[in-house]
């Protein structure tokens, strides 16, 4: 007998075409419950209830093409960095052994030995298949065409965009800046935590406010929801750190194009008509050859320019709550703001000493 008794109300349970199916009868009589199980049975044998046999889950190369890339095409279409990110992620995807696989029969095996058959690629460039195949794969289920994604593991070794800057080497990099349109971006990056190629390359007059005492920054076009925000430009904070104050920059710019009122604050003949990361990312790598050419100096370790945009959040966040850190940097997710908090020992001996002088009332 396949019903049960919870509380006063029987229910039933049992399996037809490997599914189960489970239901309340309502009835506390286990007659009436038997009769309405039979029923159910008989329904489902009819086809009178509704359940199908769903179609089979796509190839992955049929996905990718039908759904996944035009959706990447629509949805990223003003976001050029992440829709090439996907479509190179694709193409890689589609040339492998994966491609002639069902969705359904992807697992987190078969993840580990394409990362495995492409070992001789960087770490990056695995990644970002894998990425592309979990993006896929989830937007597969949520589109009703996989019953469940499977966790899709990243190959380990990727390099990570988390160096801490020292405001010394903050200052060092910015004096060996070679043009004065990275250095003051950077400046502005390693000032507010701004992301470098999507909202500082992109920033526009109308966004920033510099008349008053709350001069601050308006993000309004970033690349996430939680990126639209204010970022408070607060002189005391970079007198705090020993780096140059970034509203003296922008106000040095806004005279020297004529204290316009609207347009990129960073103009460039580019076919945006704004600075692009492919040309920050040359000045870049000329900051840091003359950097390590200097044998007299102290030795720099040379580092991506994201991780100016991590050293503000990092010199930051033991001054904020890990939300008001969040809303700082525009994250949608708080576990992607814990990477930025790295607690000193000290820090957390001291936190853990004043749990000695609580009270809280508990015996």
């Amino acid at each position: 007998m396949s019903i049960y008794k919870r509380g006063k109300i029987y229910w039933y349970r049992f399996n037809w075409n490997g599914k189960t199916i489970r239901k309340s009868t309502k009835q506390g009589n286990d007659k009436v419950a038997c009769t309405m199980e039979s029923a159910h049975r008989t329904a489902l044998a009819k086809g009178e209830v509704g359940i199908r046999e769903k179609d089979p889950a796509p190839l992955l190369s049929d996905f990718l093409k039908q759904d996944f890339l035009p959706f990447v095409e629509g949805h990223f279409s003003d976001k050029v960095h992440t829709r090439d990110y996907y479509r190179y992620g694709t193409n890689s995807l589609l040339a492998s052994k994966l491609a002639r696989r069902r969705t359904d029969a992807i697992t987190s095996q078969h993840a580990a030995a394409y990362a495995a058959a492409h070992a001789a690629r960087s770490p990056s460039t695995i990644n970002r298949d894998l990425r592309t195949l979990r993006r896929a794969l989830n937007l597969a289920a949520e589109w009703g065409k996989l019953e469940k994604a499977p966790n899709i593991p990243l190959a380990r070794g990727e390099r990570q965009r988390d160096r801490v800057l020292s405001p010394e080497e903050v200052n060092r990099y910015l004096e060996a800046c070679p043009h004065a349109d990275w250095h003051d971006a950077a400046l502005l990056t390693v000032a507010t935590g701004m992301r470098p190629a999507d909202e500082v390359c992109k920033l526009r007059w109308e966004a920033v406010e510099l008349n008053g005492q709350e001069r601050k920054i308006r993000i309004g076009a970033s690349k996430t929801l939680a990126g639209h925000r204010a970022i408070p430009l607060k002189p005391v904070v970079y007198e705090h750190f020993g780096i140059p104050d970034p509203v003296q920059m922008l106000r040095d710019r806004h005279a020297e194009q004529g204290f316009p009122s609207k347009g990129w604050v960073f103009p460039r003949p580019s076919q945006g008509g704004h600075l692009t990361e492919s040309t920050y990312k040359i000045w870049h790598s000329k900051a840091l050859e003359t950097l390590t050419e200097d044998a007299d100096a102290p030795e720099f370790k040379a580092f991506e320019p994201y991780c100016l945009r991590h050293t503000f959040l990092t010199w930051v966040a033991p001054y904020l709550d890990v939300f008001a850190l969040a809303r700082l940097a525009g994250h949608t997710s708080i576990r992607t703001t814990q990477r930025y908090i790295h607690p000193a020992g000290k820090t957390l001996e001291d936190g853990l000493a004043n749990l000695g002088g609580h009270k809280s009332g508990h015996n």
